[in-house]
C-alpha cells in the first residue's frame, strides 16, 4: 500500500471531491490524507470508489484535514 499526502485547497467547489477521487483512481492509490479541505463540519462522504473522512477546520475554512480511501 503506498501512503500520500495532498494540498487539495479547492475542495469547497462543488463536484470538486467526486474530481479528486477520479484523480486518485487514476493514479492507483488506496490512502491520501487531504489538507486545507475548508469544509464546515466534520463527517464522512462517498465519492466514487472512496469514502473521504474529515474533520473540520477554523471559523475562516481553513486548515481542516481529512482522508480519503478505497471502499473494498
Amino acid at each position: 500500500m503506498e501512503l500520500r499526502t495532498w494540498n487539495v485547497s479547492n475542495l469547497h467547489r462543488a463536484d470538486s471531491l467526486k474530481a479528486t477521487a477520479r484523480e486518485l483512481a487514476r493514479s492507483q492509490l488506496d490512502v491520501v490524507g487531504v489538507q486545507e479541505v475548508r469544509w464546515d463540519k466534520g463527517g464522512t462522504v462517498r465519492a466514487g470508489d472512496y469514502n473521504f473522512f474529515y474533520g473540520k477546520g477554523n471559523e475562516n475554512h481553513q486548515l481542516g484535514t481529512g482522508f480519503l480511501y478505497i471502499i473494498e
